[in-house]
């Protein structure tokens, strides 16, 4: 789900501006010659954790309300398996697209298979798909911290009292926590500091998921299950389900500067890296997203940590191990996006890379980014609202770009048109783009219909 600080042009002449033509002639080079060892470069077991560590994030909390949605513990498996053959299918396409151009970032990638338009509205999508996950993670902080106060206040569960003091307002602990630790971490230029925020993430989200597998083994007597459904009440509550997924899986942005950075940035190699971290992946949700939903039913909380008492402490080292995670995650993906922001404000208005206008850009769009998560997660009660949005995103990642790149590449390569291969390529890039424009169309068009509805 996350977003890797490499994914982000960080030279001046990755701004600069090349012709479409001379873009899409760069696909015609052969691969064979990336696949040398290079030095100093990623084993595969390495990549394995990177990528593993890219999907794993904040989306664990919302995949048992997502099984309850989906309708039930097999089709939320069945949706999970289906959807698992595309997503590695569009990290292997996108490692063939970034070898055939040379090029080291997804946004890159795109541009260089599908031109200037679709390169530029790749960036937009980024940069809103990083400020959408951004308002998520503040959500989080505001909800886990309410529990963690109660807990420290040993307040019994149902009990408001203490509802009413300033200090376990959630307005007020979101930005508390903001301003004085977030805000600060986001300003750098640079955030090699954050070097270890991602083995914390990693390490916190499996504390999680740890968690809610024994809380269904061994459940609490003051837990409430609610009906457990065996089927989806309808067909569309399926696709209900599908952007908590996809949100959940997205580490494609974050995949080709993985794959550039291997020391031997092979198709085959690069497949198995990807397999086996998806079903690791695969295997983390899976787990907390069954079992959790076994243990509360319909009764489970968009955010699953909500549903357990306040009182327990297991439950709240996990709520405070998830916001340290999305604490020190959120100016990893803020640095994503203001990156994007600032690659495109630098191609397109043809500004020198000055310093000084630099800082003041910085500062500037640190800010402007900053507030406005921050008034938008004060507002918006749940994190359900906001991944329904992001979910659809990232379906484009890791479809709808995917399939471009792969028409694309397979179009350059038309004097190959009589073979079976060819044809089976295109096709599946066809499917893969009109699927995520339907689960973007889909999740997009629900989440305004139900805003409008309540």
């Amino acid at each position: 789900m996350a977003l890797c600080e490499a994914t982000v042009n960080s030279e001046q002449q990755d701004w600069s501006w090349s012709p479409e033509a001379e873009e899409k002639t760069s696909l015609l080079q052969s691969p064979a010659s990336h696949s040398r060892k290079r030095e100093g470069g990623t084993p595969a077991y390495g990549a394995v954790f990177i990528v593993v560590n890219a999907a794993l994030g904040a989306g664990l909390l919302n995949f048992p309300y997502a099984f309850f949605v989906a309708g039930g513990v097999v089709a939320g498996i069945v949706l999970q398996l289906c959807l698992v053959l595309f997503i590695i299918a569009g990290l292997v396409i996108l490692a063939y697209c970034s070898q055939v151009s040379s090029k080291t970032t997804y946004q890159e990638v795109v541009r260089a298979a599908c031109g200037q338009v679709i390169g530029t509205i790749c960036d937009i999508l980024i940069a809103v798909y990083t400020f959408g996950t951004c308002i998520a993670f503040l959500i989080i902080i505001g909800d886990q911290l309410d529990k963690i106060v109660g807990a420290l206040m040993h307040t019994p569960e149902g009990d408001s009292s203490v509802n009413g003091h300033w200090y376990n307002d959630r307005k007020f602990t979101i930005s508390v926590t903001s301003l004085l630790v977030i805000l600060p971490l986001s300003i750098p230029k640079e955030i090699g500091f954050q070097k270890y925020a991602s083995t914390l993430s990693v390490l916190g989200t499996w504390y999680v998921t740890i968690i809610v597998i024994v809380k269904y083994i061994l459940p609490d007597q003051g837990i409430h299950t609610g009906d457990i459904p065996t089927s989806p009440s309808s067909w569309m509550a399926v696709f209900n389900a599908i952007p908590t997924i996809c949100f959940g899986f997205q580490c494609h942005v974050s995949s080709v500067p993985v794959f550039s950075s291997m020391e031997r940035p092979g198709l085959q190699r690069w497949g198995w890296v990807v397999t086996a971290a998806v079903v690791i992946c695969l295997f983390v949700y899976t787990g907390t997203g069954v079992c959790g939903f076994l243990t509360f039913g319909s009764s489970v909380n968009v955010d699953v940590l909500l549903s357990y008492p306040s009182t327990d402490i297991s439950v709240t080292i996990a709520r405070a191990s998830i916001t340290l995670c999305v604490v020190t995650s959120y100016p990893i993906l803020h640095f994503c996006g203001r990156s994007v922001i600032e690659g495109l404000w630098v191609r397109y208005m043809g500004e020198d890379v000055d310093l000084s206008r630099e800082r003041r850009r910085r500062l500037l769009q640190t800010l402007v980014w900053f507030f406005l998560t921050l008034v938008l997660a004060l507002f918006i009660p749940d994190i359900g609202k906001v991944i329904s949005v992001i979910g659809g995103l990232a379906a484009c990642f890791i479809l709808v770009f995917p399939g471009l790149c792969l028409i694309e590449a397979k179009l350059a390569e038309i004097q190959h048109v009589d073979s079976s291969s060819w044809w089976a390529s295109v096709l599946c890039g066809i499917f893969m783009v009109c699927a995520g424009a339907f689960i973007f169309g889909q999740s997009t068009v629900n989440s305004i219909y139900q805003d409008l509805r309540n």
